[in-house]
């Protein structure tokens, strides 16, 4: 097991990634990162970090914004409610006047589960608690040869205690960075570097050949499809008309346009007969975009009408002023195109 650390830990120290939040034990800096890293690939969570660290340099910063400030600064990261939980937690933070240095206070924060509470524990305070995730799992499953799926609660417990039993106590912030690197570059999903592994020579999946196989999940992820029919209401006084979602759905926080979402495309001839007056211009049909667990098909619209012709609820903002709200990253891209 010792050997397992240090083999890891003396590769971290030769081909470490740079990155900003491990040049500092700040928690404040580090919490941030991890929130935003969370089903984030480094590449793009790095732009993110530097732009919130930029416009909130102190957690008392990221208390005093607005919920619209923090939102427009995470549009197009995706998964909205590690933002109003970022921004929640800071409130809290700055309320108790510093950041958690313990454990289970760092896990009690809004967003902050298990992993990330353990991450911040040992890089910002050295404290030995080890991390789990998905490259965690995947170097300690083919390295020990570990079949049992990863997302089922007996798996979650074997490798709870597989990582707690492999962490490097005395330098946990070191091991815990180095395994997860180690995971990112050479143990990857695809295209291993297997001929390079420092080991190889004691890996049981690389023994038994079945490296690709590891880890074994046992759920497969159920697709949702939606329709949704996006209407950019235009008036005589150059305004457009958006809402902000509300409710548990999804980027709730966020603006949109006027939405009819239904189980199945809706005709253009559908959406004239609900609102008959104004103009209507059909500016993208079946577009596709893709979450975690749902399938978006998107039509979009253009309807031109007089200001007091409108009966959809909402708000009136001029075309140039859209850039100040935080919209979905569909929309964005629907308004590219």
């Amino acid at each position: 097991m010792a050997d397992f650390a240090a083999k890891i830990e003396l590769w971290y120290k030769c081909h470490k990634r740079v990155l900003p939040w491990r040049e500092t034990v700040n928690p404040y800096y580090i919490w941030l990162s991890e929130i935003i890293l969370q089903q984030t690939r480094v590449e793009q969570g790095r732009a993110y970090y530097e732009r919130f660290v930029s416009a909130f340099p102190t957690v008392q910063d990221l208390s005093d914004a607005s919920e619209e400030q923090v939102m427009l600064l995470w549009q197009g990261l995706g998964y909205y409610s590690r933002a109003r939980n970022l921004h929640k937690a800071a409130k809290q933070i700055a309320a108790i006047g510093s950041f958690p240095s313990d454990y289970k206070s760092i896990l009690s924060l809004p967003g902050v589960g298990p992993y990330t509470a353990a991450a911040i524990a040992s890089f910002a305070f050295g404290l030995p608690y080890a991390v789990v995730d998905g490259n965690v799992f995947r170097v300690l499953s083919r390295y020990f040869c570990v079949d049992t799926p990863i997302d089922s609660t007996e798996g979650k417990k074997v490798f709870r205690v597989l990582a707690d039993e492999m962490l490097d106590k005395k330098c946990p912030s070191l091991y815990n960075q180095a395994i997860m690197d180690f995971g990112a570059v050479v143990c990857k999903p695809t295209g291993t570097e297997c001929a390079i592994c420092p080991l190889s020579d004691t890996c049981l999946a690389f023994a038994n050949k079945c490296v690709q196989q590891l880890p074994v999940r046992a759920k497969k992820m159920k697709q949702k499809n939606r329709w949704f029919s996006y209407i950019y209401v235009l008036n005589d006084k150059g305004e457009v008309l958006i809402r902000k979602r509300e409710g548990n759905d999804i980027w709730k926080g966020l603006y949109e346009f006027p939405l009819i979402d239904s189980s199945e495309e809706l005709p253009m001839a559908s959406l004239q007969q609900r609102f008959p007056a104004g103009k209507w211009t059909l500016l993208q049909r079946g577009f596709v975009h893709q979450l975690t667990h749902q399938r978006l098909i998107v039509n979009f619209y253009k309807l031109e009408l007089n200001k007091e012709e409108c009966t959809l609820s909402g708000i009136w903002v001029r075309e140039s002023d859209l850039l100040n709200y935080a919209f979905p990253q569909l929309l964005v891209k629907l308004l590219s195109l």
